[in-house]
């Protein structure tokens, strides 16, 4: 009787693969940094924003002043206008353009949310070029 013990070569497979154990390592660290620094990022501080004292810029020959009032009413220019009326009042003004700058401007009592419902009407109207106005502080040199 002939045995044979011969089980083939010796040498090991390549293998061809990428070892994504070391990338998964990686990946699990970076998830738990960014865990850790995100709700630090945030912040839950009362603000009183300051004036703005960025360089003024020349204004448009005709700009077009969407102000929202302390009684929380509209008014383009110096006409008062109702909000269900403001898309018509600003094709009005602007001729039907809508990439027209609309510069807005709030008195300091109006509520931050009201000018956020103002602007979201600007944007339900399609005038996506908003500007807010604020007073312009002037430092001594």
């Amino acid at each position: 009787m002939a045995m044979r013990l011969d089980h083939g070569e010796d040498e090991l497979e390549e293998v061809h693969g990428i070892n994504v154990t070391p990338f998964i390592d990686v990946m699990l660290v970076l998830l738990i940094i960014f865990m850790v620094a995100a709700p630090l990022a945030t912040v839950d501080i009362a603000v009183d924003l300051p004036s703005s004292n960025a360089e003024q810029r020349e204004p448009p020959n005709k700009p077009i002043y969407l102000t929202l009032k302390s009684d929380l009413s509209l008014a383009i220019g110096d006409a008062t206008v109702a909000r269900s009326d403001l898309g018509h009042a600003l094709d009005t003004a602007s001729g039907g353009n809508k990439d027209e700058r609309i510069f807005l401007r709030a008195d300091r009592s109006v509520p931050y949310g009201e000018v956020m419902t103002v602007m979201n009407e600007l944007r339900a109207a399609r005038y996506l070029k908003v500007a807010l106005v604020g007073l312009e502080v002037r430092q001594a040199k």
